[in-house]
């Protein structure tokens, strides 16, 4: 089974470069993603972000002090936004647990830059079990989070993963989340780096050959495997 992971690694490699994954200019800009693209695509997650960077409120401090029901149609382009804008509310509680809060002229509360260092300097399976303790952050949200923002070795298994995995009868059709996760783990190296441009070419794949419907199995990359 190595061998065919690595195999469909470096034919992916090949066909398609590097693909300098994940979209987002910053540790939390990442992380906010990861919960606004549930459910959507990035183009619909992105029209939510820049409308938060346009009004300068993409920062710890600020997410904390803006009223959810305010941040909910900031980001209403992404779909569910009522649930997400709690959600993200309550992930930004978690990442500030560990760092010491101050208080501005204003009366606000504010949080300096390192709290993404601090919250991220605690053992992955610690980070893990924290974000999947939050009500909306599942395997794929939180295993986002902690290999595009925190630079952990977690593979992240989604929907192009599962589907194109099991059609090359890597494994069965009803395999869950973690045996997945694990086929990947167990064949390659613990590196963070590798992790990320993997399932970046994996989405790649996806997108462009191994769709669920029509898939372009004439011309897709993995032929030989």
């Amino acid at each position: 089974m190595n061998n065919k992971i690595t195999c469909i690694h470096k034919l992916l490699l090949d066909r398609f470069g590097p693909q300098y994954w994940w979209p987002g200019e910053t540790r939390l800009e990442i992380i906010i993603g990861a919960v606004l693209t549930q459910n959507t695509n990035w183009t619909n997650a992105s029209h939510a972000i820049t409308n938060l960077k346009n009004e300068n409120l993409l920062s710890v401090s600020s997410l904390l002090n803006l009223p959810v029901d305010y941040l909910a149609q900031k980001i209403r382009s992404s779909g569910y936004y009522n649930q997400k804008a709690v959600r993200l509310r309550n992930l930004i509680l978690l990442l500030t647990e560990s760092c010491d809060p101050e208080t501005d002229a204003d009366g606000n509360v504010t949080y300096d830059e390192l709290c993404l260092d601090r919250f991220f300097a605690e053992e992955t399976a610690v980070l893990r079990n924290r974000l999947l303790a939050l009500k909306g952050i599942g395997p794929e949200t939180a295993d986002s989070i902690l290999l595009y923002a925190g630079n952990k070795p977690v593979f992240v298994v989604d929907a192009y993963t599962h589907r194109i995995i099991s059609r090359h009868s890597l494994i069965p059709e009803e395999s869950d989340y973690h045996e997945i996760q694990d086929l990947f783990t167990s064949s390659l190296p613990e590196d963070a780096a590798l992790f990320n441009e993997y399932h970046a070419l994996l989405v790649r794949l996806g997108k462009e050959f191994c769709k669920k419907s029509e898939p372009l199995c004439m011309d897709c990359p993995l032929n030989d495997v």
